[in-house]
């Protein structure tokens, strides 16, 4: 075991002056991208490089992580010791530094190179530190293995061999350069990501997530596999804008976790549907896990053609998953939640204006056109007026909870940023090298041109390469490695990005490290690996849904809207047969022969309208035949025995 009492006996800052402090510099961090997406310094007239506010968020964050992360992970540090205090302060003078003094080091990274390779590298280094500290070795060895690569790329054999870089320039360009750590991920996670971030850590505070969570169980309680369904429902929306799956994991399976436990459910089915649903927030718009945002900006688009692109691929997944949810209640004899826990109706429709924030934030992307962090800050300050004015179960948050969001939000957008400025690393290394492209030519080579054999070779690519990574980790590496080669053999290029993000996601829920997996299996105390290979049935439409809307765009709403209304239509259905015959149960209890029938039938509809010429056939087929399956099930067993009425 860690040690667990990190710092006692040495010396450092006490914890009565170490919190005001990193609440003080969280507090900074927050308003900083406020006043940065509201225009303030424009209407001062302060005129600054985007580089130069990315740096700023950087020099307020790093001295955060050392002040409130130890040296060793998951231990506890009475004090934070001298070493760390030390890094703390040069971590902020070295960044703030490069923030003040960007317009002229730009200038004399060829003239004056050392004045800008020596903080460049102290940075690079306090920047791996601190993603070490926060996420673990994972993504800190690959991005070294990328360093490295640039260094000594040249020495490797055949298409993978490298442009070899001077290492003082190769720091200053990592540093300074809008390719590198201040460059496109740090630019959506300090401003976008962070407005989000504040949107929902203030519906925590305003008892939003309270709502959420009452109107879940009011709406699904009464139903069999009530627990099953309220975590589905509670873990999408709480996921849906939170940045990671695991957080998503800890944060509502404390609650929902025991609460199927003790309908019945068996603890790795317990662990794996929270799972499931925790990670399928990570691709359910608008957020999307702060990937939407980033995915917007590479792709050059609107960031409403991805939520849009997404919206159809999500609603399946979570269909999928209430689905299997009520037939597992249906087959175990899970009876509903007890009524006794049910909130009352009168408490959830005093809740109500929380949704308004919602509508107002789509109102405001969608209609008037708001870039995303504006929107989310109008929508968060909607939500101050009416949760101040209205209150939710009898309360209304103090004006200093409120404020206090601020240090709340800045504290939790630590790891994001850390993780954006190390992606920076890796698109940097990508661009200088010429790496990009030669990854993509031998993609496409081994794939021999070939659109099938590259996307089963990526989908694997994806998977070992997003395990243990924390969900924009995930995206921004796969988005560079993997997405070039799939646009390369003709791939639509959202269709591209999101193929990558799914498969990527799906490393989370598929063993051997399938962390969001593990993580629920710890909260329900059960196994591991049980729980992992159950939340891949469970998730199994994840596996399914990318490959079909390569083939065919109508599940990402492009084409006509009568083919686009059929292929969602058609893939619904297939969606609900393929789930009858994992679960076992429609009416009564499958046999082995009658299952593979309705999984192949659902197969069969699932193929959308466009995928190829005589897709439509195979939609007929495929929902006649589960048709006529449920209706031979319904009349063979209309002498019900009293085992299979479980009244839903």
């Amino acid at each position: 075991m860690q040690d667990q009492t990190e710092g006692r006996g040495q010396s450092g800052l006490s914890p009565a002056i170490r919190r005001p402090i990193a609440d003080v510099l969280a507090a900074l961090l927050t308003l900083t991208t406020i006043c940065w997406a509201l225009s303030v310094p424009r209407y001062l007239g302060l005129g600054f490089y985007p580089q130069q506010f990315f740096a700023a968020v950087l020099a307020l964050v790093l001295p955060i992580a050392f002040l409130e992360l130890p040296a060793r992970r998951f231990s506890s540090r009475t004090v934070v010791p001298w070493y760390d205090v030390i890094l703390a302060l040069i971590a902020f003078a070295s960044v703030s530094w490069i923030a003040v003094g960007y317009p002229q080091f730009v200038l004399q990274i060829f003239a004056k190179p050392a004045t800008v390779w020596i903080p460049g590298i102290v940075i690079i280094l306090l920047i791996l530190e601190c993603l070490r500290r926060s996420t673990g070795w994972t993504l800190v060895l690959i991005i070294c293995t990328f360093l490295l690569y640039a260094l000594f790329g040249d020495v490797l054999p055949g298409r993978l061999q490298g442009r070899t870089q001077n290492w003082q320039m190769l720091a200053g360009y990592m540093t300074l350069d809008s390719n590198g750590i201040l460059g496109l991920p740090m630019s959506v996670a300090a401003t976008v990501v962070v407005a989000f971030i504040l949107f929902g850590t203030l519906l925590g505070i305003t008892g939003g997530s309270n709502f959420f969570t009452d109107a879940a169980m009011l709406g699904m309680g009464r139903f069999r596999g009530g627990s099953m369904k309220i975590a589905v429902l509670a873990s999408g929306l709480f996921g849906s804008i939170s940045g990671s799956a695991v957080a998503n994991v800890v944060g509502t399976g404390v609650v929902t976790i025991p609460m199927i436990k003790r309908d019945g459910y068996p603890g790795h089915k317990a662990a794996a549907i929270e799972a499931v649903a925790s990670t399928g927030g990570q691709l359910m718009p608008p957020v999307m896990g702060a990937s939407a945002f980033l995915m917007a900006e590479f792709l050059a688009i609107p960031y409403s053609d991805i939520v849009a692109a997404a919206l159809v691929p999500a609603i399946l997944y979570y269909v999928a998953l209430f689905i299997q949810a009520d037939l597992d209640a249906a087959r175990m004899g899970i009876r509903p939640v007890p009524k006794s826990e049910i909130p009352a109706g009168r408490t959830v429709v005093r809740g109500l204006h929380f949704i308004l924030a919602f509508v107002v934030l789509i109102w405001l992307l969608f209609w008037q056109g708001f870039q995303p962090e504006r929107a989310a800050l109008w929508s968060a300050v909607v939500l101050i007026v009416t949760s101040l004015a209205i209150g939710y179960r009898g309360s209304r948050p103090a004006l200093r909870t409120i404020f206090g969001s601020l240090s709340r939000c800045g504290h939790s957008v630590v790891e994001i940023i850390l993780i954006s400025a190390a992606s920076g690393l890796v698109i940097g290394v990508l661009n200088v090298t010429g790496l990009s492209f030669n990854l993509t030519y031998l993609l496409v080579q081994i794939g021999g041109n070939s659109a099938f054999i590259l996307l089963a070779l990526s989908a694997i690519v994806c998977i070992i390469l997003g395990m243990g990574l924390p969900t924009l980790g995930v995206y921004v590496l796969l988005a560079a490695l993997v997405a070039p080669a799939l646009i390369k053999v003709g791939i639509d290029p959202i269709a591209a990005h999101l193929y990558v993000l799914y498969f990527g996601m799906m490393s989370m829920i598929t063993p051997p490290i399938a962390i969001a997996a593990f993580a629920a299996a710890s909260l329900a105390k059960a196994p591991a690996m049980a729980t992992g290979w159950s939340a891949m049935k469970f998730g199994w439409v994840a596996y399914i849904i990318p490959l079909l809307f390569v083939f065919s765009p109508t599940l990402l709403l492009q084409g006509e809207p009568l083919e686009i209304g059929l292929a969602v239509t058609t893939a619904v259905v297939g969606v609900w047969l393929v789930s009858i015959g994992l679960a076992g149960y429609f009416a009564g209890h499958l046999t082995s022969w009658v299952r593979v029938l309705f999984a192949l039938a659902g197969l069969l509809a699932l193929i959308p309208s466009g995928a190829f010429p005589q897709a439509f056939v195979t939609d007929v087929i495929g929902v006649a035949c589960g048709f006529l399956l449920m209706a031979w099930q319904l009349i063979s067993r209309r002498p019900a025995t009293a085992k299979d009425t479980v009244q839903s």
